[in-house]
């Protein structure tokens, strides 16, 4: 055992599952977080399988509720002495557009995915920096690259990103390291819990004249998770982020997701843009 504690949010599948296997596999004392502990069972038996069960605490937190972000950091924080790292892979998808959806919808996309990040880390930072600790966020190609019907999706992760690349050197100060983790397509639950509807002309109907694009998307969409990555290669790369000695601003989970933000990013670890604002408050 490492004796460090992570505290990861999202863990009930995908991504967040597999990272909480990993850490534990690595050493890690992992308090594994979701909104609904009653659907635990899942991780609880792929633990007992990989036989780090005793590694893994599963316990609730809802990352839109700051109390209960509050209430789950001083628990782990009490009951373990010390937290080390947060990994905020709590999320969830959105496809749509805006003049079908409004704007309502967009915030109900940010309260999840950039909101909630902010609660998570806000509670955390405080005992991170007494242990020299790590914020690490589960991102996105779309925090890199907006992508049609993905609007208010894109740009919950592009406010992430742009968050954390700004109070990483921040943080870095106060001895706290700060990674994003960049994944492109995973095969995983994400995808079926963005609630597109099964019948495809009902959802032309709901669209109106966004419905040839739609389509043409979700046909496009469909070859891509084709050749997806898997959920466990995926968070294997967010447990290496973890464990670095020398962690890095950002980090993609794949060749494909590279290539993907190849066009739009010069920097792909982020690591001459953190060199730059460093240097401002040096």
């Amino acid at each position: 055992m490492t004796g460090k504690t992570v505290l990861i949010t999202g863990t009930s599948t995908g991504i967040g599952l597999e990272t909480a296997l990993g850490a534990a596999r690595a050493g890690w004392r992992v308090v594994a977080t979701m909104r609904d502990t009653g659907k635990a069972d899942a991780l609880n038996e792929a633990a007992a399988a990989a036989r780090v069960a005793e590694l893994i605490e599963v316990r609730r937190l809802d990352v839109t509720e700051p109390a209960s972000v509050q209430e789950c950091v001083s628990g782990v924080v009490t009951d373990h002495g010390a937290l080390h790292a947060v990994i905020n892979n709590a999320g969830s998808g959105h496809v749509g557009t805006l003049e079908v959806d409004g704007v309502e919808v967009a915030r109900r996309v940010m309260e999840v995915n950039f909101f909630g990040v902010l609660n998570t880390t806000a509670a955390a930072l405080p005992h991170l920096r007494a242990t020299g600790g790590r914020v690490l966020a589960v991102s996105s190609v779309g925090g890199v690259v907006g992508q049609p019907f993905n609007e208010a999706y894109c740009a919950a992760k592009f406010a992430v990103e742009g968050y954390l690349e700004a109070l990483a050197p921040v943080a870095a100060a106060v001895g706290v390291d700060v990674t994003l983790v960049e994944p492109g397509a995973v095969a995983s639950e994400f995808v079926a819990n963005v609630g597109l509807p099964d019948d495809r002309t009902a959802m032309a109907e709901r669209l109106g004249p966004y419905a040839t694009t739609m389509d043409a998307y979700l046909t496009r969409t469909a070859g891509a998770f084709a050749t997806a990555q898997s959920a466990h290669d995926a968070a294997a790369v967010v447990v290496t982020a973890l464990t670095s000695e020398r962690p890095v601003l950002r980090v993609q989970t794949s060749d494909v997701a590279r290539a993907f933000i190849g066009p739009k990013l010069a920097d792909p670890d982020g690591s001459k843009v953190l060199g730059m604002t460093s240097a401002w408050i040096a």
